[in-house]
């Protein structure tokens, strides 16, 4: 049984941001309050009394709120067009990940060919105790090992506690560690792969990493 732990360096930060909104908007209600206005305004004035018209000021707010309604529905087109916009910018972004091997926020890792490896970041020395699970819960493997203050990857071969080699699949990695005084220390996982494909009918658009579904909003790192 082989296991890992080696710094990581080849790695170079990325930016991303991750927005989520709907694909259009709503104007049934404003729509119908607004030919409902129309309609009440123009029965209102069609059934004045020519003796005791409509007040000036009155009828002056009236259309005030008049050109507010048509304003407010104008605005609502633009922003069905902006959050159109946005979304197929999103959507090129994302295709551009494409092929690319990236570091995104996650425990879920691949095992194939006898490898499956993950990164781990603490900000501090400390002894970690690592337990891999299959996708059906059941422990494969677990381990105490030292990690240094960074960013290490951390390498599994598939061989179970037992002795035995685990089939290939989803294998899930959680850590506890304790610093020299015996305080827990936090320590976050990261699993690197090769983007394959992206779904561009979800909102946000995710990113196919190892069969594994993640928004960009997830990506730490692009590895070059």
């Amino acid at each position: 049984m082989a296991v890992t732990a080696t710094p990581v360096t080849n790695s170079t930060p990325v930016t991303t941001n991750g927005a989520s909104s709907s694909t259009g908007v709503d104007k049934t209600t404003i729509a119908n309050n607004f030919q409902t206005f129309l309609q009440l305004l123009t029965t209102q004035l069609r059934n004045q009394n020519p003796l005791d018209p409509l007040d000036t000021n009155q009828f002056t707010q009236q259309l005030v709120q008049f050109a507010q309604v048509e304003q407010q529905m104008k605005q609502n087109d633009q922003l069905a067009t902006l959050v159109a916009l946005e979304q197929s910018a999103q959507a090129t972004t994302a295709l551009a990940y494409v092929g690319q091997t990236v570091v995104v926020d996650g425990s879920t890792a691949s095992l194939s060919n006898q490898e499956a490896t993950w990164n781990l970041t603490t900000t501090k020395p400390a002894s970690a105790t690592v337990t891999i699970k299959d996708a059906s819960g059941n422990t494969a493997y677990t381990g105490t090992f030292s990690l240094n203050a960074g960013t290490q990857q951390f390498v599994w071969d598939g061989v179970g506690s037992d002795g035995k080699q685990w089939p290939d699949g989803y294998y899930t990695l959680s850590v506890t560690a304790k610093d020299a005084n015996a305080q827990a220390v936090s320590v976050s996982t990261e699993v690197q792969g090769t983007v394959d494909a992206v779904d561009l009918t979800q909102t946000p658009s995710l990113l196919s990493i190892s069969g594994q579904n993640y928004s960009l909003d997830k990506i730490k790192r692009l590895v070059r």
